[in-house]
C-alpha cells in the first residue's frame, strides 16, 4: 500500500486497483477495502492538498516519493521489535486465514495476489474471487482491530488469593 496513489482508490466501490506494472505477476490486482481501511485512506488523503490524482496516499519525506519501506522498519526498531518483517505480516495473514477462518485457501491466495501454479487450473479459474475476498478482508480487519482478550479460565482456585496453605488444609492420603 506504500505506493498507492490517490487515483487508484475508488471510495464508492471500496477498492484499490494496483496497476499491472507494479505487480510482480504483471497483472492488475483489485483489492477490496474494509471499512477501516477506507477510513484510514480518507484520513491520509484529508491531510494532503486536493487536486493531484498522482499524489501518493502515504507520502514520503522526499517530494514526489512514497513513504519508504524503511519507515516501517524504523517504526519496528523504535518499538524494539526486530523479529517481524514485512513478509512476515503477509505470512501472518495467510496463517490466520488458514487456521482461524473457513475461507478456502484459494481465496486467501488470491488476496495475496499469488498466481495459480497449476496451468490447467489457472486456465479454468478466470475470476478474481473478489466478493469472497471482500468478506475475507472484512474479517481480517475485525481480527486486527479487536483487542486481545485474556483467555478465560474454567479452573476455580482451591484457596482464596493471598492465603497460604497450612497443615489443616493438607489432607493425608486416604489410601
Amino acid at each position: 500500500m506504500l505506493g498507492a496513489r490517490r487515483s487508484e482508490i475508488n471510495f464508492a466501490e471500496k477498492t484499490w486497483t494496483v496497476p499491472a506494472e507494479r505487480m510482480k505477476a504483471g497483472k492488475e490486482h483489485r483489492v477490496p477495502l474494509s471499512a477501516r481501511a477506507v477510513a484510514i485512506l480518507e484520513e491520509m488523503l484529508a491531510l494532503q492538498p486536493a487536486g493531484d490524482e498522482r499524489t501518493f496516499v502515504f507520502r514520503g519525506a522526499k517530494p514526489g516519493k512514497p513513504l519508504s519501506n524503511m519507515a516501517f522498519f524504523m517504526l519496528l526498531r523504535r518499538m524494539r521489535r526486530d523479529d517481524p518483517t514485512a513478509h512476515g505480516f503477509r505470512s501472518t495473514f495467510r496463517d490466520w486465514a488458514a487456521e482461524r477462518t473457513n475461507f478456502p485457501a484459494d481465496v486467501a491466495e488470491a488476496a495475496l495476489a499469488h498466481t495459480i501454479a497449476d496451468k490447467v487450473q489457472a486456465a479454468y479459474q478466470r475470476g478474481d474471487l473478489f466478493e469472497k475476498r471482500q468478506r475475507l478482508m472484512t474479517a481480517w480487519a475485525t481480527f486486527c482491530t479487536t483487542p486481545v482478550q485474556e483467555p478465560q479460565s474454567n479452573v476455580a482456585p482451591l484457596r482464596r488469593a493471598g492465603t497460604k496453605p497450612n497443615d489443616s488444609m493438607i489432607q493425608s492420603d486416604p489410601f
